[in-house]
Order: structure tokens, then sequence, then C-alpha cells
């Protein structure tokens, strides 16, 4: 397994919606690893594929604590089905935003189709952080970003540093 560059703000792929997966391989199980491993290198508790990348939908999580044993969940064109009218209000941030957080009001519980790595249909019922996580990491996967759900000052602000820092950036150099 091996940690992958994250993409961050402003690059245009971050915006690209997925595609969906058409089978489940070993390529996509490694694939999937990769992820995870990238995910608690940053450290994070959710990434989607285009966020190292790779514009298929597959999302992985895993909300376990500092300290307590990894629970990875891996989901393969995922697909909210069903909202919740009562909504809750998180505080979010995003690898691919580095070191910027912000209050995104959500529905409270979702429920998610998704395919399992071993090709099984699984739905999962969400509420709380899950439920917020879930809808986070899939609007990455129809190139919508958590800033898109701010005001639009607080969203160009952000955009406008990232712009600016984006500049300031050395090119990256491929390795290989």
């Amino acid at each position: 397994m091996s940690i992958k560059p994250l993409i961050i703000l402003p690059d245009p792929k971050l915006r690209l919606v997925s595609q969906p997966v058409e089978r489940v391989d070993d390529e996509l199980r490694k694939f999937a690893g990769d992820m995870l491993e990238t995910m608690y290198d940053a450290p994070g508790i959710g990434l989607a594929a285009i966020q190292v990348g790779e514009p298929i939908r597959m999302l992985v999580i895993d909300l376990a604590k500092e300290g307590e044993p990894k629970e990875p969940l891996v989901f393969v064109n995922p697909e909210i089905v069903a909202k919740s009218d009562d909504r809750s209000l998180y505080e979010e941030g995003c690898l691919s935003i580095p070191d910027y957080y912000a209050e995104v009001e959500r529905p409270a519980r979702v429920r998610v189709k998704y395919i399992d790595l071993d090709s099984k249909p699984q739905e999962i019922e969400a509420d709380g952080v899950l439920a917020t996580c879930l809808q986070h990491e899939i609007d990455h996967l129809n190139g919508v970003l958590f800033i898109d759900h701010i005001s639009k000052l607080k969203r160009d602000m952000v955009m406008r540093k990232f712009k600016k820092l984006a500049k300031d950036r050395p090119p990256a150099r491929m390795v290989g």
C-alpha cells in the first residue's frame, strides 16, 4: 500500500463528477487500501477517490478516534437514497482544503446504498458524524465541496486564499 498525494484547492479536478466503478477487483481493493493509508496519514476521517486524482465513485471513512481500533469503511458507488427532514450542524473540514473549517448544515440522517469490496450490495442508515461524513464525501464524487454550502462571501474568501497559496507553492515534481 502507498500514500497518494492529495489534490488541493483550487485544483479544477476537485470539480469533476466521478464515474461509477464498473468492477470490484483486486486492483480496486488495493486502491481502497491506498486511500485508507492516505487518509490515516493526513490525518482525516474520510476521503473520496477524486481527492487523490481518481475520478471514480469510491470513498473511505473511519471515525475511530486516536488510540481506538481502526474501523475502516469502504463505499463503492455510494448513493443517498433517503434524507431526513431534520437538520444538523457540524463544523467540517477537508483534506483538500487544509486548515479551513466551517459550520455546515445538512440532513441529520441519511440512507446510503453502495457496493462493498466483495461486490455485494449494501445499505446503511447513518446519523451524527457518519451521516455528515457520508454526505461530505458523496458531494466530492459530484464535484461539490463543503465550501459550496457556506455563504458566497466566505466561499470567495477561501477561494482567493487558496489561489494565492497555489501561486506561491512550487510546482509539483513528477516522481517516477
